[in-house]
C-alpha cells in the first residue's frame, strides 16, 4: 500500500528588511540559514542600506525564515521586515546577488 503523506506545499516569500542590515554580515548569514533549512532562492544589499530575499520552500519552513529575518546576524539591528507572498518559480540553490 502507498503512502499518501501531502507534499508540503510550497510558497515564495519576497522580503524587505530595513534598518542596520548593511556591512553587519547580514546577507551571509541569511544564505547560511537559509541552506541549513533547505531553501532556495538569493539575498542582495539595496542601495537604500535595506536588504531584499526571496526564500522558496515549503511554508513552514518559509516563515521560519520570515521570522529570523526580524532579528538576522548578532550585530544587525533590524528595524522593519515586510514581506508579501508569491507563486514560486522552482529556484534552485540559495545565493547571493549582486
Amino acid at each position: 500500500m502507498q503512502s499518501t503523506t501531502p507534499l508540503p506545499k510550497l510558497i515564495r516569500a519576497h522580503v524587505f528588511i530595513t534598518g542596520r542590515v548593511q556591512g553587519v554580515g547580514y546577507r551571509y548569514a541569511t544564505v547560511d540559514t537559509a541552506t541549513q533549512l533547505g531553501l532556495t532562492g538569493w539575498v542582495r544589499n539595496l542601495p537604500d542600506s535595506g536588504v531584499e530575499a526571496v526564500f522558496e520552500g515549503a511554508k513552514e519552513i518559509v516563515e521560519e525564515m520570515v521570522r529570523w529575518c526580524h532579528a538576522g546576524p548578532p550585530a544587525a539591528m533590524v528595524k522593519e521586515v515586510t514581506v508579501e507572498y508569491e507563486h514560486p518559480e522552482g529556484l534552485r540553490g540559495f545565493e547571493v546577488r549582486r
